[in-house]
């Protein structure tokens, strides 16, 4: 069976959220800690995970993040994350966006947490997951994008002044409509300047354009979602050419109302088109979905055998950021674990 194959294949995952990545059973944790809007019975959560639209999901989400408020909940969730990951999904490396700037709250710092506090919280899971559950994890923090300029300011002061050992990519996230992506050009600048890389959401709910802007103006060096690239046959013809992957998240997009439905996700089109993609699952437990069950959209729209899924997984880690000697572990486990299974 494919989805056995699929289940046991060693993974990396480049596009998963923080706070997104929190379970029913890590939310409801949280929600009894910290009792108020977001319900702590599974039951009621699966109903509040329930999207009308990218908007609402942008609300829930937030609702969701206001239960991270002391280190120890940054701890505890960014720890049982990792077990999730490693023990449920198989993977074995993670690039994890985190948006510390919703966590520490520079405007309102007695509802907010130092950073200091903050960055000792996740490398403390970091650490404490590599060791228990053999998951390599790394950070990408990303700008809220809703939040603008001042919030673009502090997580670059976050990134540089108060970098985690596990850092190494700076991103933008949130609403794209009302949100021009031109706007953080210094910011990302800063960032690869320090050696961080760019890897920006965009495309997800407007068209190329705006991906054609974070690859000019942010230095983009991979594309989160990159959704509307179908449209614009030369933007395609761009990714291929660099060699820039697209990180797709057929759930997500489906969810956020980004895709009408799984059967029209472009996909396909992307890899017709010869662009590198990976894949990914976002904001899984929100979007009630896998790492696991994205492999399986995939190899479905894409009409993949066991051989081709790991392909998928052999791209996850060409494209990562990871170091080199665990591409390489990672990249043999795969094809060790492909010669056996296939």
């Amino acid at each position: 069976m494919l989805n056995d194959f699929i289940a046991g294949l060693p993974k990396a995952e480049l596009h998963v959220h923080h706070v997104g990545s929190a379970s029913p059973r890590i939310v409801s944790e949280l929600a009894a800690r910290h009792p108020g809007t977001v319900p702590a019975d599974p039951e009621r959560l699966r109903e509040f995970f329930a999207f009308r639209d990218f908007a609402h999901f942008i609300e829930v989400y937030l609702a969701v993040v206001d239960l991270v408020r002391t280190p120890e909940d940054v701890r505890y969730l960014t720890y049982e994350i990792g077990r999730e990951l490693a023990t449920g999904q198989a993977v074995r490396y993670a690039e994890l966006t985190c948006t510390p700037y919703t966590s520490v709250l520079p405007d309102d710092p007695e509802r907010g947490m130092a950073i200091e506090a903050y960055t000792e919280a996740i490398e403390d899971a970091r650490v404490a997951a590599e060791r228990d559950f053999g998951l390599v994890l790394r950070w990408i923090y990303d700008i809220p994008g809703e939040s603008g300029i001042p919030a673009a300011d502090a997580t670059l002061r976050f990134a540089l002044d108060h970098a985690p050992e596990g850092l190494l990519g700076f991103g933008l996230g949130g609403p794209e409509i009302g949100v021009p992506r031109a706007q953080f050009a210094p910011h990302f600048s800063a960032a690869r300047a320090a050696g961080l890389r760019s890897v920006p959401h965009a495309g997800e709910t407007t068209g190329p354009e705006t991906i054609w802007t974070s690859l000019r103006d942010l230095g983009a060096e991979r594309i989160g979602h990159g959704t509307s690239a179908a449209a614009d046959p030369a933007l395609l013809a761009y990714l291929a050419e660099h060699r820039i992957p697209l990180e797709v998240c057929p759930s997500s997009n489906v969810a956020t109302r980004a895709v009408a439905s799984l059967d029209e996700h472009p996909l396909p089109r992307f890899v017709e088109a010869g662009v590198l993609v990976t894949i990914n699952s976002d904001d899984p437990p929100m979007f009630g979905t896998t790492l696991n069950r994205e492999y399986e959209i995939a190899a479905d729209l894409l009409d993949l055998d066991a051989a081709g899924v790991a392909d998928l997984a052999r791209a996850g880690v060409a494209a990562s950021f990871a170091p080199d000697d665990v591409r390489a572990r990672l990249s043999a486990e795969i094809d060790a674990y492909a010669a056996g299974g296939a």
